[in-house]
């Protein structure tokens, strides 16, 4: 089979014959086991300024910024990719998500140098969310902007 002339259903049952099979009954709860106790931890951390007397909006804001913190140190200490690969999309919850896709072309790039290494790598993965996430916001606004005149 000559690759440069693959047809769509031969490259589409090439993809099939080599894409590994989903352990779709294994990570799916641990998805939902590991994505619910980041969830849950980060509703403690809620709790816990709140009883330190921080008002609600400081307490979210501070439960956010520790999450960030511990998901970068995770990263850092190769922790965290072990227990993305047992949880599989439960690490992707937002902000455990995005930290790593901040911390990891960091430490990945640090060889290289602060400034052509961590601070030009760093936001490679991020940058499209944040790109996209912000065209769409707009796109979301001008359309919400529009229906309500």
């Amino acid at each position: 089979m000559h690759y440069l002339s693959i047809n769509k259903k031969d490259y589409s049952q090439l993809c099939q014959k080599r894409t590994p099979p989903t352990k779709f009954v294994k990570s799916l709860p641990m998805a939902f086991l590991i994505g619910g106790s980041i969830c849950a931890i980060g509703q403690l951390l809620i709790f816990f300024y709140q009883f330190l007397e921080f008002s609600e909006k400081d307490a979210y804001a501070l439960a956010s910024c520790t999450i960030i913190f511990i998901t970068a140190v995770l990263t850092g200490l190769n922790v965290f990719d072990n227990v993305a690969a047992i949880a599989g999309a439960g690490t992707l919850v937002p902000i455990t998500g995005f930290a790593n896709s901040v911390a990891s072309p960091a430490l990945e790039f640090k060889t290289e140098g602060f400034l052509l290494g961590v601070g030009a790598k760093m936001f490679v993965i991020a940058g499209p969310v944040i790109v996209y996430g912000d065209l769409a916001s707009v796109i979301y606004g001008i359309i919400i902007y529009l229906f309500n005149m």
